[in-house]
């Protein structure tokens, strides 16, 4: 056998390997996706052994190249690559896939599975989590990178199948992304035709190259996914594009090589059987029927990766001495930003706000946000088209920090998830709280995974007035809450906003969502009633009466409508309680001994909020009331509103008059 034989075997010896790896895990989990890794299976070894810089040894080395896997059911294909590359994922993790504890599961997670970039599986997410990841590499570099010393110098590739581009947050994202002409975001798309209904023909017939070159990118085409000379032709053609991103359209047939399978719908999400299993390994030429074999050539070929990733990250590591003896201070400000310290006195010159102060909270936060910008330069973010009414803008704050997602919270959301899984910046993104629907499934994923997003969410309730009911959010902060590791802050006044973009900078697991107002609201008098400091505790008293009898709960504007009614009930000698609540979550996690002091047992409580009440009820008790919104809103000024739907000062205090 000749030499380059002997390597084109070697070649279909360690693709056949992952094919093979997948059939079985797939097969004794009973569940699970095979097909289209056994498609994929020689991009991936062309991608992993030729071009993707990596270190098993060290998945978190700050410039290797991303890849994350938009098409989160093949993770099979990815678990493979990453067992047989050196990973420290063993193979007895391989054989439990998909089960109770292990580190295999059914789409890849971040964080469980090393050199996994990306939680994914939700389809068209990991696309835009890897346009965030090309940002931050794009900003990082531009930030830290001096002549001669390019530290900050790697790809971003990503793997789509028909579904993440039929998914809307898909368009948004490679249309930004090509706006912004990421050079070095490489993305594949797997072109099976095959969907869980069938053929892609049932409801899928995009001209996918005109769409992508419209969009500015640069695109290729390979006519058949088994051509490894194609498949490392276009990559390397694709990294020599520097100035649009580049997609390659790869042909592929799902579940290749079994016989009666191949370009079946019935290969995308379910095993193939245990004789198709057999009738594949045997097409094949499958040296063993034994599940999960794994030939020693093809495992020592994989195994190259580990010498060469080492190589490449040593090779790195001397790039980062130099650069860090020629440019020291540079070096500790990237060094402290990914280690994730903030800097000393970051919030040492926040706004102090007074009674004469009044304004909406949305306005305070614009002030608060530029007071801590200017001290906390890894914070950057902006707007889905409404920066002026988020009061998102960084003033002053220099190339790069103020970014316009336009008319894209679909994107927005998955983009932000990318730039924080990127690591380097701590990223925010406003719209309205209305429109965080358009984002939910980037906010889920955030929340898992977790990472921790900011989101200025402002036109928080029925008080932003004449834009209606399609414009007021009802539900939303209810659906916010009831995402686990979600954190929703609703300040009441501008000395609130202050210490929640404190507590948002601050915070560690999962996303923070500040909600804020459209509409102006009197500033408490902090000389009267407690600090706005209670705002880390969630929940805190604002204005008491010895031995309270009824206590008064609210987030947000409603907070001045319960101050009004305490004065009113007091002035009658009732022995109210008003509590500010602007923060669910965080009072949940308070001791149980803080959260009676605050909510006495026995003590009749009303909550008020201008939305939905599902958050109020573990709140308030068997016995406590609930005035919100059980409808949609109207379009009105905002005062009318508040008074045709019963949130007034006159309704809270004839319900506490019922209930004492």
């Amino acid at each position: 056998m000749t030499e380059t034989a002997a390597r084109v075997d070697l070649d279909q010896l360690c693709i056949n390997t992952v094919r093979t790896l997948a059939m079985d895990a797939v097969q004794q989990a009973d569940s699970g996706h095979p097909g289209t890794a056994m498609a994929l299976a020689p991009l991936a070894y062309v991608l992993w052994q030729r071009h993707l810089r990596y270190n098993p040894a060290n998945p978190e080395w700050l410039d290797r190249d991303r890849f994350v896997l938009s098409a989160g059911h093949a993770c099979m294909l990815l678990y493979s690559v990453l067992y047989l590359t050196g990973y420290d994922l063993t193979l007895d993790e391989i054989k439990q896939f998909r089960q109770w504890g292990s580190r295999t599961p059914g789409h890849s997670e971040h964080g469980v599975t090393p050199g996994v970039e990306a939680t994914t599986g939700p389809l068209g997410q990991g696309i835009g989590n890897a346009v965030g990841m090309a940002i931050a590499e794009a900003q990082l570099a531009a930030l830290f990178n001096r002549p001669g010393h390019a530290i900050i110098d790697h790809y971003t590739y990503f793997l789509a199948s028909d579904g993440d581009l039929m998914e809307g947050v898909s368009h948004e994202a490679c249309s930004l992304a090509g706006h912004l002409q990421l050079g070095k975001l490489i993305g594949f798309y797997d072109d099976n035709r095959i969907t869980i209904d069938g053929s892609t023909e049932l409801a899928f017939s995009d001209n996918t190259t005109r769409r992508f070159e419209a969009y500015g990118w640069h695109v290729q085409k390979i006519a058949d996914g088994n051509n490894l000379k194609a498949i490392d032709a276009a990559i390397a053609q694709a990294k020599r594009v520097a100035d649009r991103p580049s997609l390659i359209i790869v042909r592929t047939h799902i579940a290749w090589g079994s016989p009666h399978k191949q370009d079946s719908a019935e290969a995308h999400g379910a095993p193939l059987g245990a004789d198709e299993v057999k009738a594949t390994k045997q097409n094949l030429g499958w040296p063993s029927l034994e599940p999960f074999y794994v030939p020693d050539d093809a495992l020592e070929h994989w195994r190259t990766a580990k010498a060469r990733g080492a190589q490449l990250e040593g090779d790195w590591k001397r790039k980062w001495d130099s650069y860090r003896a020629a440019h020291p201070e540079l070096a500790a400000e990237l060094e402290r930003r990914l280690a994730g310290r903030l800097p000393a006195g970051w919030d040492s010159a926040l706004p102090v706000f007074g009674p004469k102060d009044a304004q909406a909270t949305r306005a305070a936060s614009g002030k608060v946000l530029n007071a801590i910008a200017a001290k906390l330069p890894e914070l950057l973010g902006g707007s889905a088209d409404l920066t002026g009414s988020n009061n998102t803008e960084i003033k002053g704050g220099g190339p790069g920090r103020n970014f316009h997602y336009g008319v894209r919270e679909h994107a927005m959301g998955a983009v932000l998830n990318g730039i924080t899984l990127h690591r380097g910046f701590i990223p925010f993104g406003g719209t309205f709280l209305i429109f965080s629907d358009y984002m939910r499934p980037s906010i889920r994923l955030a929340a898992l995974t977790p990472l921790k997003p900011i989101y200025v969410f402002t036109h928080d309730s029925i008080g932003l007035g004449e834009d209606g009911p399609t414009h007021q959010p009802i539900e939303q902060l209810a659906a916010l809450r009831a995402i686990p590791n979600m954190t929703v802050i609703r300040p009441s006044d501008a000395t609130e906003v202050v210490e929640a973009w404190r507590a948002a900078i601050t915070h560690r697991n999962g996303p923070v969502a500040l909600v804020l107002t459209r509409q102006k609201v009197a500033v408490v008098d902090r000389t009267k009633y407690a600090a706005a400091t209670g705002l880390h505790q969630g929940g805190y008293i604002l204005a008491d009466s010895p031995n309270p009898d009824v206590v008064l709960l609210a987030t947000g504007s409603e907070v001045e409508l319960i101050l009004g009614a305490y004065e009113q009930l007091k002035a009658e000698g009732r022995r109210p309680r008003a509590v500010s609540m602007p923060c669910l979550e965080y009072f949940a996690k308070q001791p149980e001994a803080y959260r009676e002091s605050v909510l006495p047992p026995g003590v009749r409580r009303i909550a008020v909020e201008a939305a939905a009440p599902q958050s109020w009820y573990r709140w308030v008790g068997e016995n406590g009331v609930i005035v919100g919104i059980e409808r949609f809103g109207a379009s009105a000024p905002y005062q009318r509103i508040y008074q045709e739907l019963g949130l007034t000062v006159e309704r809270i205090v004839a319900e506490a008059q019922n209930r004492v």
